[in-house]
């Protein structure tokens, strides 16, 4: 069934993206990031000599610090701050600069829907900025369930509300590694693969496999532009097709 948005998009159309690199002095990365009236700043620092307590030292350290467009930070901006560590641990290869610690600082500047998937993209964009070692890019979307089983993409806060529930996916950057000869693993192909998914509400195992299908396609726009943002920082050859 087909739900009616406000804004007149299709249940799978996205909201119009940007992105901006380098828009801080002090960082060693940056980068902004923006769905709609959704934006994020995200800050990279280091990597800075030593790493956390309870922290490996033989790899390195990945910290999240989130900021709050206004108040204190509560519950769960520290469930987003680790799921933004947890995520970014993964695509960041950790054994080049071992018993170092790598601090993201993500801002939050206006939140209409969508927030935390915003959050990892803009993170993601500001890391390659910042010239960390990756094993991937990745891409972050938001599904939604409507309660007329309807499956919609990107929402805004509004329809976040209405939701009967929904998932934060984050998928590896289609066809893409910037690792170079980095060859074949027995793991699952990257362009089938999912690095992180957060559920809220509850959905059946079919919503769920809808929305990872729904997901999975949408995510060929954001990797595109992605790729076409991080041009200029990334050798050619390592971008792939856009």
């Amino acid at each position: 069934m087909e739900v009616d948005r406000e804004d007149g998009r299709t249940p799978t159309m996205l909201r119009p993206l940007a992105c901006s690199r380098t828009v801080l002095n002090r960082a060693h990365g940056s980068a902004s990031w923006s769905q709609g009236d959704t934006k994020v700043l995200a800050a990279v620092y280091g990597p800075k000599a030593g790493t956390k307590k309870n922290e490996n030292p033989e790899k390195a350290s990945i910290e999240v610090i989130w900021k709050p467009k206004i108040g204190q930070i509560g519950k769960l901006e520290r469930e987003y701050e680790m799921i933004l560590k947890r995520t970014l641990q993964s695509i960041c290869i950790l054994t080049v600069n071992p018993n170092t610690t790598t601090s993201i600082i993500v801002q939050v500047v206006n939140d209409d829907g969508a927030l935390l998937p915003c959050a990892i993209n803009a993170a993601c964009a500001a890391l390659v900025d910042a010239g960390i070692p990756l094993k991937h890019l990745a891409v972050a979307i938001c599904c939604c369930l409507a309660e007329t089983g309807c499956i919609i993409l990107d929402p805004t806060k509004l329809e976040e509300q209405k939701m009967k529930a929904f998932v934060y996916l984050v998928f590896p950057n289609s066809v893409l590694s910037v690792v170079q000869d980095s060859g074949p693993t027995n793991d699952e192909p990257m362009e089938h693969g999912i690095i992180t998914s957060v559920t809220h509400g509850a959905m059946s195992v079919d919503d769920y496999f809808n929305c990872l299908k729904s997901g999975r396609a949408a995510t060929a726009k954001l990797s595109n532009f992605l790729r076409s943002r991080l041009q200029n920082r990334l050798p050619s050859d390592l971008l792939g097709d856009t």
